[in-house]
């Protein structure tokens, strides 16, 4: 599967974003999803990740201000960020997500581009 992720951009502290995350074909309700996201020097970590079941996980830094959701018909994964903090800062991408007992959900590896947002003043 072919993954774009898009919406970044400049914003400042406090404001919002929406990021989506366009796959091609026509399977992607059999997907598990999950938004990555990788700042300047530092290690690529998880953000959110949703279920082909609907099911919604999030990282601490940013529960409560993000919501990520997704939309069979349009193949389509979104991340509303709310709330934004200059720590937000850093490239974010999107990927379809393995399960396996021992590892829980982790990326396939298929990433695609990734949008850069930045939150500063």
């Amino acid at each position: 599967v072919q993954l774009q992720a898009s919406g970044g951009g400049l914003v400042q502290p406090g404001g919002s974003l929406r990021l989506s995350c366009a796959t091609s074909g026509n399977i992607f309700s059999l997907y598990h999803m999950g938004w990555y996201r990788q700042a300047p020097g530092k290690q690529r970590e998880l953000v959110a990740h949703i279920t082909t079941g609907g099911g919604t996980t999030y990282s601490d830094s940013v529960k409560g201000r993000f919501t990520i959701s997704r939309d069979n018909a349009k193949n389509t994964m979104y991340l509303q960020m709310n709330s934004l903090k200059p720590d937000d800062t850093a490239v974010y991408y999107c990927d379809t997500l393995l399960y396996s007992r021992g590892r829980g959900y982790y990326p396939s590896g298929s990433w695609g581009q990734g949008t850069l947002v930045t939150v500063s003043s």
